[in-house]
């Protein structure tokens, strides 16, 4: 922590935020932070703007001369869209990853550059819908659609949700008993119980630190790509110039991809997310008696070094799981990879102990922040289609039917391990589902986004509108190139 020691000389200098973030080379959105959470003792001018004293920069910056407290201090401000970029790589998106880093070896890894712009976009096109109008998604979405519309969507993002959570349960569960021989079913039972006392019994801000810290432990998958030693002058190649194959199951897994990747649970997630953040603040701007003031524009700003931070190191890491079983698996004639499970074990006598217990011991993580992730976006959808109370700030006796949907959504998803169904098979399809799901979503999210009867002066930038649309044309593209495919087979 910064120890707090601002000197007020009636002569001493005094810089205003930007002028401080600019003389400690730090980026406005953490300058912020340091101050909002008093690690930067501030004062108000005449004028009534933020400044800070030389003396407290001086002192900043030969602190900040340490990089693992700049570090540290850029984690402390990343926030509801940072995790929501870590989740999107649970262990149902490494066995879908691995799949098709095994089928088709580099052949897809372009998919992991060439979305990235087009996921940034489709974040904060959700980010600024929670921000501005403080609503979730779902709840936007019934004021400018037929709810019976809305409903639908929200019952199947539930039923894809539970598919996935299932697939991630048993995912971490076989991983756990590679590890220490545990029983399989005593694994799941223990991952499920702990993902739903961390949601509904910890408080949304010990919580949120929780899932920023699990959130790392997709960086094992960007180790384990390195410890390969892979080719990377081919590897370019491959992810700079798309190579299509046209055939049914390249364009299914180029639809899977997408609806993993692009899927419309982060939609929810990351809109009520940023409601939450704004609950939070609310609380303790209350709590420190200070006037509620919440600039809109401000909080657009913060969010998009957030939604981009996350969104990054989502693709990066699908990037380096493609990397690794196309390198790995695929050239050595290992081509059927089912499950996340399958792709660690499958790893070991190719790339050693090392890449082997990196990827299970990912898998756990992801999972673990996934999980929760999952079955909240349903709650949360589900809960403002029923108009019950939601959020994560409220007790359980005060919001029961959302935390119920929660504990339904992972306990459904824990039986799907115990009947003989095979939940990464129905997750391939799930993905597939996401995809086609994800078109009707999309195009209400952009027109929402760019409605400035909802959204005032915040509409969506340019950038927004281009690559968001763009993501539209995509998948659409794919899903006809299917059909097409299908019919004439």
């Amino acid at each position: 922590m910064l120890k707090k020691s601002a000197k007020n000389h009636s002569k001493e200098k005094f810089f205003t935020l930007s002028e401080f973030r600019h003389k400690a080379g730090i980026p406005l959105v953490l300058a912020k932070k340091l101050i909002s959470i008093r690690e930067v003792e501030s004062t108000k001018n005449e004028e009534g703007i933020t400044v800070v004293a030389e003396s407290e920069v001086m002192r900043f910056i030969k602190l900040m001369e340490k990089p693992w407290i700049k570090s540290y201090y850029f984690f402390r401000a990343l926030g509801p869209g940072f995790i929501t970029g870590a989740s999107d790589d649970d262990p149902s998106g490494i066995g879908t990853y691995s799949s098709v880093g095994a089928k088709f070896g580099l052949g897809i890894i372009w998919m992991a550059a060439w979305l990235l712009p087009m996921m940034m976009a489709i974040q904060e096109v959700c980010a600024r819908i929670g921000i501005v109008t403080n609503h979730g998604l779902a709840g936007v979405l019934q004021r400018h659609y037929k709810k019976k519309i809305v409903a639908s969507i929200v019952v199947m993002l539930i039923i894809a949700n539970v598919v996935n959570i299932g697939a991630d349960l048993g995912a971490m569960a076989a991983s756990l008993q590679m590890l220490t021989n545990i029983n399989f079913y005593l694994a799941a039972i223990l991952f499920a119980v702990l993902s739903i006392v961390l949601e509904i019994f910890i408080g949304y801000y010990i919580y949120v630190k929780i899932l920023k810290w699990l959130a790392f432990s997709v960086l094992a998958y960007v180790v384990a790509g390195i410890i390969i030693d892979p080719e990377w002058r081919e590897i370019f190649h491959f992810t700079i110039i798309p190579r299509f194959t046209f055939s049914q199951e390249y364009i299914f897994a180029i639809i899977a991809v997408f609806g993993t990747s692009i899927t419309p649970y982060l939609f929810f997630w990351q809109t009520s997310g940023e409601v939450e953040e704004n609950k939070f603040k609310k609380k303790m701007q209350k709590l420190m008696h200070k006037k509620l003031r919440i600039n809109n524009h401000n909080r657009i700003n913060k969010m998009r070094s957030d939604v981009g931070t996350g969104m990054i190191l989502a693709n990066v890491v699908f990037f380096f799981i493609v990397l690794t079983t196309a390198q790995v698996l695929f050239k050595n004639g290992v081509t059927n990879i089912e499950s996340a499970h399958q792709a660690a074990e499958a790893l070991r006598p190719f790339a050693g102990d090392h890449a082997y217990l990196l990827f299970a011991f990912g898998i756990i993580g992801t999972g673990l922040l996934a999980v929760p992730i999952l079955a909240g976006s349903g709650a949360y959808a589900l809960a403002e289609v029923m108009k019950w109370r939601e959020g994560l700030d409220n007790k359980f006796s005060h919001a029961k039917g959302f935390y119920l949907v929660i504990i339904f959504s992972i306990l459904v998803g824990l039986s799907l391990n115990f009947f003989n169904i095979n939940p990464i098979t129905a997750l391939y399809y799930a993905a597939f589902l996401n995809g086609i799901i994800s078109l009707p979503l999309l195009i209400a999210i952009m027109v929402v986004g760019n409605d400035k009867k909802i959204m005032g002066r915040e509409t969506n930038p340019g950038w927004v509108k281009f690559f968001g649309w763009l993501a539209i044309i995509f998948i659409t593209s794919a899903i006809m190139a299917g059909g097409i495919l299908y019919f004439v087979k």
